[in-house]
């Protein structure tokens, strides 16, 4: 075969096989999709997600949020501008507001016999903009396994297979204290083991690529793979997602700053964005290029935090395979 038809049948298999990894239509980019947002300045919106009954009769009250903002991350601490009510303002609710969409962020775990009783998230965004999010047991709001792995977008539309239905959330295990004290400029390293049952399927366009293409895609390479992706106006269904175990570290909480706290905390090496980055090339399993990242085979994973300020700060650690997640913290000490 030419030289010159061995790359129009490459060329023609790459563009076939990326569509269907896709799975969808891809339309050109509306105008008022990127006119209508905001780099800061906006306020951030709280969500109930839905409840979902424990296996010791308790049950999990489930929360997350929409901060419209695509840079700024909001720092809004518990009191009168972030609180629950009735009764304990406090329920471990971030003070830390990632960009943009997060979902299923926290739970608040209540009583099994919550029955008709309402929960109420309240927050005033520095903007001054109020927003409430109501925690009930209205059947509506149930959720299990399948809704979360369907909301975040690890499903293809309407997707669902025994395998799927089976998968168990990651196991998350933070090594060594709870608690950690160090002091300003100093990196302080930890380590986090994460395992998983392989499920759903990690996203792998070039493993992908050579099952659909046969012979002729063998000669396809990584660097051809992403240029044709590169080339080629990213999905933009409500939610896509591109499945694979990762484990990502951010700031939950936060003291009160002189620099923003996204300038204050620094991770080594820069963690995955566990929120929706739709950008085709952001560092987040939302965005139409991002591929998991190689783990240790032992599972464990290093990771250096530096801090620039002085307080008592919260990390948050979530692993998530892409459908189901669990999460672990670090209070850290620091000192002058």
């Amino acid at each position: 075969m030419k030289a010159d038809n061995i790359s129009k049948t490459l060329l023609t298999l790459l563009t076939l096989g990326l569509t269907m990894v896709a799975n969808y239509a891809i339309a050109e980019q509306p105008y008022h999709y990127a006119r209508n947002t905001y780099q800061s300045g906006q306020h951030t919106e709280v969500a109930y997600e839905g409840w979902r009954v424990n296996e010791d009769g308790t049950i999990s009250l489930t929360f997350g949020y929409f901060n419209h903002n695509w840079s700024e991350e909001l720092d809004i601490p518990v009191g009168e501008n972030n609180f629950f009510s009735p009764g304990e303002p406090d329920r471990g609710q971030p003070t830390h507001f990632l960009p943009r969409r997060n979902r299923f962020t926290f739970d608040v775990v209540v009583p099994g016999d919550f029955g008709d009783s309402e929960l109420v998230w309240e927050v005033t965004s520095p903007n001054g903009l109020t927003r409430r999010a109501y925690g009930t047991l209205r059947e509506d709001y149930k959720i299990d396994n399948m809704i979360i792995m369907s909301e975040t977008g690890a499903l293809g539309a309407g997707s669902s297979d025994a395998e799927t239905r089976a998968n168990i959330p990651p196991v998350n295990e933070l090594i060594g204290d709870e608690v950690r004290t160090i002091r300003v400029g100093e990196p302080l390293t930890f380590e986090t083991r994460v395992t998983d049952d392989g499920v759903p399927d990690p996203f792998d366009p070039m493993g992908r690529i050579r099952r659909l293409g046969g012979a002729a895609a063998a000669f396809a390479t990584p660097e051809m793979i992403r240029n044709r992706m590169m080339m080629m106006p990213p999905p933009k269904p409500t939610v896509a997602k591109n499945n694979g175990l990762y484990l990502s570290w951010n700031v939950y909480r936060a003291p009160e700053t002189e620099a923003p706290v996204q300038e204050v905390v620094h991770f080594d090496p820069p963690q995955v964005k566990p929120w929706e980055d739709t950008r085709p090339s952001a560092n987040s399993p939302w965005s139409w290029l991002w591929v998991p990242p190689e783990l240790p085979e032992d599972g464990v994973i290093e990771v250096s935090a530096t801090f620039d300020e002085p307080g008592t700060y919260v990390l948050w650690g979530r692993a998530d395979d892409g459908g189901l997640y669990s999460d672990q913290y670090l209070t850290v000490n620091v000192t002058p």
